[in-house]
């Protein structure tokens, strides 16, 4: 489980479920929700999803309470847009997914990843983003997050899958495939990093 949890910080098993739609309580979303907004991470965010690499293609899907229902936002990539609301978690909403595919065998993927990505960094910028990653995950603490007991070894950058990008640290060009991984070692001595085409996301580098 620890190699699984590399890209994403936490798995939303939903392998109860035999048909579509995928039907989950939104309480536990939004404690998640909750220890983000009580905490001060201005670069740093969570973000649902249903994993693209699976056999899971999500069509719709809605919020609902007892009285009333909402269209969710879902990205081409399967993020899953939800609010950071006290009510829907008192009138015990739902978040319904409507799937194309055995949804048995569909879960969401929760990620700490930076709020926005953008093609150069100065090495403070990188190192706020760090900073603020450790301290997330370290807030989030206990099952299942018992993983992170400590710093990330580093950030991910994630570009467009099979794409090759030129990035350029310090001066020094390199071609990246799919993902660069940069160490604490790296982000503490480097001064500035610009890429050809900025990352679809940047997330913790865990030790998994």
């Amino acid at each position: 489980m620890k190699k699984g949890l590399l890209f994403s910080c936490l798995i939303i098993a939903c392998s109860s479920v035999q048909a579509a739609p995928i039907s989950l309580e939104y309480q536990g979303f939004y404690q998640r929700l909750k220890q983000v907004n009580k905490g001060h991470y201005p670069l740093v965010e969570i973000a649902f999803s249903v994993p693209m690499a699976g056999p899971c293609k999500v069509k719709s899907g809605t919020l609902t309470t007892e009285k009333e229902s909402f269209p969710l936002t879902i990205t081409e990539r399967q993020r899953i847009f939800l609010p950071y609301d006290g009510k829907l978690k008192s009138d015990r909403a739902l978040i319904n997914l409507d799937i194309d595919g055995d949804s048995s065998k569909c879960s969401i993927a929760m990620q700490v990843r930076a709020k926005q990505t953008k093609a150069k960094y100065l090495q403070t910028e990188v190192v706020q983003i760090q900073t603020e990653m450790d301290e997330l995950l370290n807030d989030m603490q206990g099952f299942p997050m018992r993983y992170f007991s400590s710093d990330i070894a580093g950030l991910n950058f994630e570009f467009e899958p099979g794409s090759k990008t030129r990035v350029t640290i310090d001066g020094v060009e390199q071609i990246v495939t799919d993902l660069l991984r940069l160490p604490r070692e790296k982000i503490a001595t480097l001064n500035k990093i610009e890429f050809e085409t900025k990352p679809l996301v940047i997330s913790p580098w865990t030790n998994g």
